[in-house]
């Protein structure tokens, strides 16, 4: 579990988040919602301490107890939303980079490898160079390769942005087995459709949280039938 209570970040004068909580249980999807701009990268990349805060608090917690980032850094993956693959190298040979990186034995890496190439249906490509990928192949290959770390926490930043649909629901599959495990996923879109593909969403805005629940029940008590239109009726209250 991880705990944010009243988070803030600055860019000099400029907002980026301000005085935030949110609680990310395990074994649910969450998505962290919000157009362009929200703070949704800022949050993320704070998670991982990447950035450092400029004020409030965020708790790990493992198997019920608090820990410092340090003791589970190990198990968190962290997929940013730029390119971050090596354009000459294989499908393969990322796969093997990253075992080895991970320290991943040969055993735990053969079993792990045939599963995932199994579900991305990636095992065709497997000598494609990762520059050679289309969008949809080239973020699954980016989720391998935070798969084989077998991490408890994994954070994705916008993954499916610019993915085609049938790989979109192809990594979607992916993320529900990986939960299914157990594993807490936390990603962010903005992708309003997407929204109700997850367990929980946090709706993010100009750096603040500005509702979080089930996706369904925050819609019923709306009253409206998508996120497009409950942000678009925020917006008209707040004109």
């Amino acid at each position: 579990m991880i705990e944010i209570s009243r988070l803030s970040k600055y860019f000099g004068n400029t907002r980026a988040l301000a005085d935030i909580s949110l609680t990310f249980q395990d074994g649910i999807l969450h998505g962290i919602i919000g157009p362009a701009g929200a703070g949704k990268t800022t949050l993320l990349r704070l998670m991982v301490s990447l950035l450092k805060k400029d004020a409030g608090e965020i708790a790990y917690f493992l198997e019920g107890k608090q820990v410092q980032f340090s003791q589970i850094r190990q198990d968190i993956a962290y997929m940013p939303q730029q390119q971050s693959l090596y354009a000459d190298l294989s499908v393969e040979e990322h796969m093997k980079f990253f075992a080895s990186m991970y320290g991943v034995d040969k055993n735990t890496y053969k079993n792990l490898s045939r599963r995932l190439y199994g579900i991305t249906r990636l095992e065709k490509f497997k000598d494609r160079p990762a520059g050679k990928l289309s969008g949809g192949m080239y973020k699954k290959l980016g989720l391998m390769c935070v798969l084989l770390r077998s991490p408890k926490i994994i954070l994705l930043d916008e993954p499916t942005n610019g993915v085609d649909p049938l790989s979109r629901r192809e990594f979607w599959s992916i993320l529900n087995n990986a939960v299914a495990d157990n594993v807490l996923v936390i990603m962010t879109t903005a992708y309003m459709d997407e929204a109700e593909r997850c367990g929980c969403v946090h709706l993010m805005e100009n750096g603040t949280v500005i509702d979080a629940g089930e996706p369904q029940q925050l819609l019923l008590r709306d009253n409206v039938e998508n996120f497009d239109q409950f942000f678009l009726k925020r917006a008209r209250k707040n004109e």
